[in-house]
């Protein structure tokens, strides 16, 4: 057998089906979004970079700043203010702060606005924290999934 046309079978399994030849297509393209520009679906480092953003928001400017309230005591009160954030602002303007700042927006399947139920119960699973880190092959996380929602480049 020839080592260099058939890799061994760690090789494979270590990394994942693309290294096996397996092509999955870009993410997206099973649920019919672009490969790139508007509308195209958002990388890990953007989503990751919204997030924070809006962690930091919420953490230093709301809740120490204009509230006066140590996070360090009241641990809950920043994930309150980040899910009020995220019900209000991806309720009607589709995106956060942090996805505005970084050209992404939260979109229902068909691309457009996502239904107020489904921001609701997204919200509820981002807050969670674990359903967020379940992802897809199409970087959709669990509470993606479930909300029936995907986050895509402005």
């Amino acid at each position: 057998m020839d080592s260099r046309r058939q890799p061994r079978w760690t090789q494979t399994w270590l990394g994942g089906v693309r290294s096996a030849g397996i092509d999955l297509g870009y993410p997206g393209e099973r649920l019919g979004f672009p490969r790139e520009g508007g509308g195209a679906v958002a990388g890990l480092g953007r989503r990751t970079g919204a997030l924070l953003i809006d962690w930091l928001i919420c953490t230093w400017a709301i809740t120490q700043g204009l509230l006066k309230i140590n996070p360090a005591h009241h641990v809950w009160v920043p994930v309150a203010i980040l899910a009020l954030e995220y019900v209000l602002l991806v309720g009607t303007m589709g995106m956060t702060f942090g996805m505005r700042l970084l050209s992404i927006r939260v979109a229902a399947l068909d691309g457009g606005r996502p239904a107020f139920p489904s921001v609701l119960v997204r919200t509820l699973l981002l807050c969670l924290a674990v359903p967020a880190l379940i992802w897809d092959r199409d970087h959709r996380g669990l509470h993606d999934r479930v909300a029936g929602t995907v986050v895509v480049r402005a």
